[in-house]
């Protein structure tokens, strides 16, 4: 490449602006610095006060390939690349699970599978809390420890563990994979947790989650809608969506909690701008679970996200009941769905993507997370197989379940 500057067209180094004669000026001195050669630093030098401002790039760009200075740009490349490894990773999001009793006997394995979802999208740093007293732990126990050091007593019925107290604060986001007839926790865990949702703390209902503490007034508040536990309507009103798309609250009386057999069934989003739902289907399939509905609770500051039709075809309400929920509670957020029955139920691209940005709005009150290529479609749920990592594939033991547990 040849560079010609004409004669009548130069200008004086002192007529260009402040930053381009700084960008000369750094061009002699890192010249000198890889070259030596003093008569060529010198006219390199003489040249920079008769170039004109339109050649300025170009006399850049053939300095450098002429005189074998591409080095100078190689060297700034690894600086930068150095800069950028040394830059401290992005802070993860500190998540706890906590879990222990629970009616649904696949619990520690669904805690252990919700632990490696968050884990493998790279954006959660995830603990677990247990109870010391568990209960329907069993042979998932034995399958999917803790390996933690810490010995725990699994029994034929739930027990209050009065040690049960983590430190909430440590966390910007707790899900919780209790169940139907959890122990009550102490009074100052409950007296903690009530003040860390209100100072903006961030909390998961999975599933059999809204089962729990039923007498717990600010709980079932954080969740907005629960089931069984001797729920009525003194617990609040039912709350669904009817064939006009109009939400209801039902204030009638009647127990709180049902579902019929498990089977695939489909949800339909009702909030697409929320961040947890915005970009997904209109409506998607999920895989076989227990549809719950008739929940009933104070369902203050609720949105519904998504719902399912309750299909008198399998014993339902012939509701669109709600499945995928965010309640607002004093500064903190909370992301409730009632999918999740066993560990098959966890084995889906909807389920699991909608668990991520779900909990990740609840932590942060944003949502990065992308929907997958593989998320289902209006007609067909979408399996991913989990493999745990510390034994081998639990292969049917879900279907063993009873299906008539809550």
């Amino acid at each position: 490449m040849l560079l010609s500057i004409p004669a009548n067209n130069k200008v004086s180094l002192n007529r260009l602006s402040p930053s381009n004669t700084y960008l000369l000026i750094t061009m002699c001195v890192e010249l000198s610095k890889w070259n030596p050669d003093a008569t060529l630093n010198w006219k390199f030098t003489q040249m920079l006060t008769n170039v004109t401002r339109p050649c300025l790039v170009l006399l850049a760009l053939v300095l450098l390939q002429t005189f074998g200075f591409t080095s100078l740009v190689i060297a700034q490349a690894d600086s930068d690349a150095k800069a950028a490894d040394e830059k401290p990773a992005a802070t993860k999001i500190k998540a706890l699970i906590i879990d222990g009793q629970n009616n649904h006997d696949a619990w520690p394995k669904s805690t252990m599978m919700m632990k490696s979802y968050l884990e493998e999208s790279g954006l959660f740093e995830v603990s677990i809390a247990r109870t010391k007293y568990t209960w329907r732990g069993g042979r998932f126990m034995d399958k999917f420890p803790l390996n933690d050091g810490k010995t725990y007593e699994d029994l034929k019925k739930a027990k209050p563990d009065p040690e049960f107290k983590p430190e909430w604060s440590n966390y910007q986001v707790v899900i919780s994979n209790f169940g139907s007839g959890a122990a009550d926790w102490p009074e100052s865990t409950k007296t903690a947790f009530v003040e860390y949702m209100n100072n903006g703390g961030g909390f998961v209902s999975i599933h059999a989650a809204d089962n729990s503490f039923p007498g717990w007034k600010e709980y079932n508040e954080i969740i907005g809608l629960g089931g069984w536990g001797g729920r009525t309507e003194k617990s609040g009103p039912y709350v669904y969506y009817n064939d006009k798309n109009e939400i209801v609250r039902d204030e009638s009386a009647g127990r709180g909690g049902g579902h019929g057999p498990q089977h695939e069934f489909s949800l339909v989003v009702r909030d697409s701008e929320h961040p947890i739902t915005k970009g997904l289907p209109t409506e998607f399939m999920h895989t076989k679970d227990e549809l719950y509905e008739r929940l009933r609770g104070p369902a203050l500051n609720m949105n519904v996200l998504a719902t399912a039709f309750a299909s008198p075809k399998f014993k339902g309400s012939g509701r669109h009941e709600p499945a995928l929920m965010t309640v607002d509670f004093g500064k903190g957020r909370c992301f409730h769905t009632t999918l999740g029955h066993t560990d098959y139920s966890f084995e889906c691209a909807g389920f699991i993507t909608v668990f991520l940005r779900g909990t990740q709005w609840a932590a942060t009150g944003e949502v990065t997370i992308p929907v997958p290529d593989d998320f289902p479609t209006s007609d067909k749920p979408s399996p991913r197989k989990y493999t745990p990592s510390q034994s081998g594939e639990m292969a049917d033991d879900g279907e063993k379940e009873n299906s008539k547990s809550k």
